[in-house]
């Protein structure tokens, strides 16, 4: 379980993330959703102990985690925006320096690589060079260097940016099944039917603030489940209704192009940021 109270990171007089109160369960696939700057990655940061916290402190398991604890810190692995690996080694190279870092024996390294690799689909590719691996392979190289020793959390920043619709998907059904192994995942993303489909719950961050926790079905139930978009002289616009009735007996009365369909997190990302940039 990850907990954290109070988390606070300023850069002088700026808060980055502002007195955080998060509670994410053992097995949970947890979504941090908010637009640019909106303290998502620093949080990632503070989690991972790349950054430590201005204020509050951040639990694992109820015990707290800071650099002086490996015990703790040997739990989480995180992948990060960035593709850190050495372009010059291939896969096999890359997860056996991975080991080495953590002290893991040869033998347990090469049988782990072995099989994340076949879980991944890139045995077929491991004697690859990494400059020579697609965006796709890079990503999922990334995840099998985070579980090969063993993490019980994995902190995810952004881990499809940049992927093509397909390696998107493929990501999205590993993501699922390392969930499925009761691996708590937190993630980061800027693809809001990324977080509707892979995650148990999601926060809406925004300014370093936390402004909601919810599921995402409780989020979209929030706003109406279904959707009609009209097309006016000044553009899209979109109404939300709780009822199928209610939006269908509102479509009847408009002219023009308009459509129904089911409301996505999507429309409620939009919506509260708009609500937002209209208040400053």
């Amino acid at each position: 379980m990850i907990e954290t109270k109070n988390l606070t990171k300023k850069f002088d007089s700026f808060t980055a993330v502002d007195s955080l109160d998060l509670r994410i369960e053992t097995g949970e696939f947890f979504g941090l959703l908010g637009p640019n700057g909106a303290g998502k990655t620093t949080t990632i940061s503070l989690l991972s102990t790349l950054l430590l916290p201005t204020e509050g402190e951040i639990l694992i398991d109820g015990q707290t985690l800071g650099r002086n604890r490996p015990d703790l810190k040997r739990k989480i692995s995180v992948i990060t925006q960035e593709y850190s690996m050495r372009q010059d080694m291939n896969m096999d190279e890359i997860m056996e320096y991975q080991g080495r870092l953590y002290f893991m024996p040869r033998k347990e390294i090469k049988r782990k690589t072995e099989e994340l690799l076949d879980f991944c689909g890139l045995l077929p590719f491991r004697k690859r060079t990494v400059r020579k691996l697609s965006g796709g392979m890079k990503r999922k190289l990334m995840v099998c260097r985070a579980l090969l020793t063993s993490p019980e959390i994995l902190l995810l920043d952004e881990p499809t940016a940049g992927m093509d619709a397909l390696s998107r998907r493929q990501m999205w059904n590993l993501l699922r099944q390392l969930n499925g192994k009761n691996l708590t995942i937190l993630l980061t993303t800027h693809y809001m039917e990324e977080a509707q489909s892979l995650c148990n719950r999601v926060a809406l961050m925004d300014h370093g603030k936390l402004e909601e926790i919810n599921t995402p079905s409780g989020l979209i139930d929030s706003l109406g489940k279904y959707t009609v978009d009209q097309e006016t002289p000044e553009g899209a616009k979109s109404h939300y209704f709780h009822s199928r009735e209610e939006a269908i007996s509102f479509l009847s009365s408009l002219d023009g192009q308009c459509t129904l369909r089911e409301t996505t997190l999507e429309d409620v990302f939009v919506e509260r940021a708009g609500r937002h940039l209209m208040q400053r």
